[in-house]
């Protein structure tokens, strides 16, 4: 029954961890002609999501661990050692990715074309790192 908790709260929170990113994707299209008001309700709306994703992970983790652990796979599994190197590789890109654009925000660098395209690549980059994340955990390839 424990297992079964886990497993319910681990996907859950891998859904929470990427569908707020799907819904930034339209945000992005209103972004591009927005004025600098709209665009800072755009960009609190944006951040929102963002804060979701990356607290939906704080749940992820533990429970991924958890499972590992309770349901006997080793550790050197190459989908278990290939997850966690695409998770530690998505943790430094999200915090990398997204805040040093946001900044430059109603500053002198501030460019709304390219701050736009900026947060857009970003945002297609993370779903997909958190794609072959879900890849690795639901197939469980043998990649060597």
């Amino acid at each position: 029954m424990a297992y079964m908790f886990l497993l319910f709260a681990h996907i859950l929170s891998a859904v929470l961890s990427i569908g707020p990113l799907f819904v930034l994707l339209p945000l992005l299209t209103k972004m591009k002609t927005a004025t600098d008001d709209q665009m800072k309700i755009y960009l609190i709306a944006f951040q929102a999501a963002i804060t979701v994703v990356k607290h939906a992970g704080h749940v992820v983790v533990p429970t991924g661990f958890l499972l590992i652990w309770l349901g006997g796979f080793s550790w050197l599994t190459s989908w278990a050692v290939a997850t966690l190197a695409v998770m530690v590789g998505s943790v430094f890109f999200l915090a990398a990715a997204f805040k040093p654009t946001i900044k430059t925000f109603q500053t002198a660098q501030y460019n709304q074309s390219e701050f736009v395209k900026k947060l857009r690549r970003s945002v297609w980059l993370y779903i997909f790192l958190l794609l072959i994340m879900l890849w690795l955990m639901v197939a469980k390839p043998a990649l060597w």
